[in-house]
């Protein structure tokens, strides 16, 4: 009688793995944009190593400033084909989000008004409104992402919330990618707000990175976990050359970084900097980041 109950208990396995599969499951996210030698936005998507893609960057907006898109080597002026891209990465599950700054930009919030009338911009231009003048098309983005490194630190709070306010009229994801020392000195104010569905935190050119062990990214992670979000990402370089520090080898990340965080409920996945830098990574890591717990 044994023999007839392995189909049922391989089943029962199964069953079990997925279960947990789909309650902790990850994501790898990756930024788009800044490389013209990164591939096209489509090609990323259908590689199928990625659930979540920000374009970057909107690196100029606010205090009176006119928006200033930049996708270096991708398009200069028109940039409006990339629709059929952003509609094809969709139609694949895939949620494509601007980015909002990135280290070179120069984004600037003077006042509370200021902060609604950027939402209004992106809403109209980015996302579900309408505008004779969209930058990307006549697609519509999933998202906004606050990836604010300089300027000041004033207000993000406040366009998070009047962005958030667009969600009763169209699902909007709003994510934020602060350094790892915690509070973030740019977002942190914004974080706290609690309206963010992802953030992922860069363990990478800061003191809580990886280095020779996972001590002090484990701590800070495990703080970062305390906030109000709807998921936390671990932020790599998806290659040495990609930051100053901070490269964390696969074998080594899915060894000794992966199966301390994944027991985390708001473990999220893993996201990379930048398209152009990961030649194999995040194929390297996908099972591992994919699934928080394994069975056998």
């Amino acid at each position: 009688m044994a023999h007839r109950s392995l189909p049922s208990l391989a089943l029962l396995c199964l069953i079990l793995v997925a279960s947990i599969s789909n309650t902790r499951a990850g994501t790898i996210t990756v930024y788009w944009g800044q490389n013209g030698n990164e591939g096209s936005l489509a090609d990323t998507c259908s590689s199928g190593n990625y659930g979540i893609v920000n374009i970057g960057f909107l690196i100029v907006f606010g205090n009176n400033q006119t928006p200033q898109l930049n996708l270096a080597g991708h398009c200069s002026n028109d940039c409006t084909g990339l629709s059929n891209d952003i509609r094809a990465c969709q139609n694949q599950g895939i949620k494509v989000l601007l980015s909002l700054g990135g280290a070179g930009g120069s984004p600037f919030l003077t006042s509370a008004e200021d902060a609604r009338q950027v939402a209004e911009y992106l809403w109209n231009n980015f996302l579900g409104g309408q505008s004779s003048s969209r930058p990307l098309g006549d697609a519509v983005l999933d998202g906004i992402d606050f990836d604010i490194e300089g300027g000041t630190n004033q207000h993000w709070d406040e366009l998070a919330k009047a962005l958030s306010e667009y969600k009763q009229q169209r699902t909007v994801y709003l994510s934020a990618a602060p350094q790892c020392p915690f509070p973030d000195a740019w977002m942190g104010t914004a974080i706290a707000t609690g309206l963010f569905d992802y953030v992922w935190v860069q363990f990478y050119n800061n003191d809580c990175q990886f280095s020779g062990n996972a001590d002090k990214l484990i701590s800070a992670w495990n703080q970062w976990t305390t906030i109000q979000a709807g998921q936390v990402f671990l932020g790599l370089p998806a290659a040495p050359e990609a930051a100053g520090s901070g490269y964390i080898a696969p074998d080594v990340l899915v060894s000794q970084v992966l199966p301390s965080i994944k027991t985390s409920p708001k473990y999220g996945g893993v996201m990379l900097w930048s398209k152009f830098f990961d030649n194999g990574y995040s194929a390297a890591i996908k099972s591992d980041s994919m699934c928080s717990l394994h069975i056998w």
